[in-house]
């Protein structure tokens, strides 16, 4: 996750889920509440971290028929009128709840679980407010990354919290039975 900053092309209208499609958008941005939220494209360690999980958390939802793993801010539209379009960084959405086919724009449906990871230049509360928007919205689970510090911290839709440190596991819990993955494995080349 990047440090966001407001982007309003036409200061008369709020924008819509639709309009985060059209030529002229920035390509890193989530529409908060009809408000453009611009971020800064990602650096090589976060897209890194990325791939790694996408890859762990793919190769394991494929070998137990579990749902879909999107990877790389692909977005889910949150809210309407006035809409909220938010991108993770990676996310699970099961197969019970997935869409019909794999929508062009923004399916209507929060990810089970949804992941963030930390830049340099995040502001606690911007995360926390997409951490907000993401379990309001129906996600289960939210890990946030922290790879400066080598931590993740795990929400939950019960208002339950974990924080994890370097040797423990991020775990699937009952959105994804069975799955366990150290945070070490995740981070392995950013020490």
């Amino acid at each position: 996750m990047l440090a966001e900053r407001a982007y309003v092309p036409n200061m008369t209208r709020v924008l819509t889920a639709e309009d985060l499609l059209q030529p002229g958008i920035p390509e890193h941005a989530d529409l908060v509440r009809g408000v453009l939220m611009v971020r800064e494209p990602p650096g090589f360690r976060h897209g890194e971290i990325i791939a790694r999980l996408t890859i762990i958390l793919g190769t394991y939802v494929q070998a137990h028929g579990l749902g879909r793993v999107v990877a790389g801010d692909a977005g889910f539209k949150l809210e309407s009128d006035p809409d909220t379009v938010r991108g993770a960084d990676v996310a699970f959405v099961s197969r019970e709840r997935l869409p019909h086919g794999s929508p062009v724009a923004f399916p209507s449906v929060a990810p089970d679980l949804a992941v963030e990871i930390l830049s340099p230049g995040d502001r606690p509360g911007q995360t926390l407010a997409k951490v907000a928007d993401w379990l309001s919205a129906g996600s289960r689970l939210v890990w946030v990354i922290d790879p400066e510090r080598r931590r993740a911290r795990v929400y939950r839709q019960d208002g339950s919290e974990a924080m994890l440190g370097e040797d423990d596991a991020l775990d699937g819990e009952d959105i994804l039975p069975g799955f366990a993955c150290s945070l070490n494995v995740i981070l392995e080349a950013t020490a």
